[in-house]
């Protein structure tokens, strides 16, 4: 310590008077910092003889990570019971949400959409106000997005349905021709006209998708040839062209894709459940082989240390591994597709035995969140 704290003069040399005076401040230095280690030591040999490792700094990401896992899971309590509440106080949630809010069970998605404003703060009325929204959107898209030789063709045989419906005798009569009018000629370059309309959006389309394939390719969500990766990109671009053709002032705008994807990825993990991999296609091999075909045998032997020692019993802590080896991927779970899902957690990764059981044994016992069953 003293030498650490030795300042050396340009000479090389000191003074009695200043070496008696670098002395005296090592020893305060040791004196104020001695506590500190004493305070340290005290606390490693308090977590070791709770069974637990003391947090060296070797592993101290792994201690970190803990940290962060217990305070995601208190902030997602306060969340879930906030929006749990007949009449949701929107300030309260605004002021826990701007801190962050954890990934997984899709509360972001439901958060967003009542500071938004897309959802009302009276939980009664979610499900009629997604209703009517839906119904809105799929209106729209027929009426916009359809091209005018579909639309023909289902006024035609609107047209049709109706004569039929309508006819007061058997008696045949001459058959109507039914003439195009000037704005529904393909060929015509009137304004108007829906044609000339229709091509003037194509471009606006063309743009939109040369715009997409470019949006996050790193991520297999938004990329790729997959049917996952079309169908996104698929959503998108009728949420886009609607967007311009219902603000012709404004239209399309190169970025606007970029935008888009923030809102469009958080609100599809709130309806997209086809992704979802149902817990009885992994958990029930967890479980019912108590995770022997998960590791290899010296995890095995490591993991059953726990369960049989646990004093939350062997059926507890096995849920608890099982709710912490879903914690650990989460992120990939999150940004993979049902097909890469599946095989992620049918073939689970290596990973750090220990930080794996540290994350397990630091859920809380009541959250049901964590609940295989949930």
């Amino acid at each position: 310590m003293g030498e650490e704290l030795e300042i050396l003069q340009p000479t090389g040399f000191r003074s009695d008077r200043e070496s008696e005076t670098d002395d005296d401040h090592d020893y305060n230095e040791v004196q104020e910092e001695e506590p500190m280690v004493k305070r340290k030591m005290k606390a490693d040999a308090e977590l070791e003889h709770n069974g637990r490792q003391p947090r060296h700094e070797k592993d101290g990401s792994s201690h970190i990570s803990v940290i962060k896992t217990i305070e995601a899971d208190e902030k997602r309590s306060d969340i879930e019971y906030e929006i749990s509440q007949k009449e949701i106080n929107l300030e309260k949630l605004q002021r826990i949400a701007s801190t962050g809010i954890p990934e997984g069970g899709n509360l972001r998605a439901t958060v967003w959409k009542l500071i938004l404003g897309y959802l009302p703060p009276s939980r009664d009325l979610w499900e009629k106000e997604l209703s009517e929204n839906r119904k809105k959107y799929a209106k729209l898209k027929e009426e916009l997005l359809l091209t005018p030789s579909e639309l023909a063709r289902m006024k035609e045989e609107a047209f049709q349905s109706n004569e039929h419906n309508n006819a007061h005798s058997d008696t045949a009569g001459p058959l109507i021709r039914h003439e195009i009018s000037h704005e529904d000629h393909p060929l015509s370059l009137g304004k108007a006209s829906v044609w000339h309309q229709y091509f003037e959006h194509t471009e606006i389309a063309e743009q939109i998708d040369r715009d997409l394939q470019r949006t996050h390719p790193e991520m297999k969500f938004f990329s790729g040839e997959s049917s996952f990766g079309r169908k996104h990109r698929e959503s998108m671009r009728n949420v886009l062209l609607l967007f311009s053709k219902l603000n012709p002032a404004i239209r399309y705008v190169q970025g606007m894709n970029e935008v888009l994807a923030p809102l469009y990825y958080v609100f599809s993990t709130d309806t997209d459940e086809k992704n979802a991999v149902k817990p009885q296609y992994y958990g029930f091999r967890w479980i019912t082989l108590l995770l022997t075909q998960e590791f290899n045998l010296q995890s095995i032997l490591r993991i059953w240390d726990s369960l049989i020692s646990s004093p939350f019993g062997i059926q507890e802590m096995l849920l608890r591994v099982c709710c912490a080896m879903l914690l650990c991927v989460k992120s990939r779970l999150l940004s993979g597709d049902f097909a890469a899902n599946l095989k992620l957690l049918q073939h689970y990764p290596e990973i750090n035995i220990e930080h794996l059981l540290q994350v397990a044994q630091d859920l809380t016992p009541d959250t049901s969140y964590y609940r295989l069953s949930s």
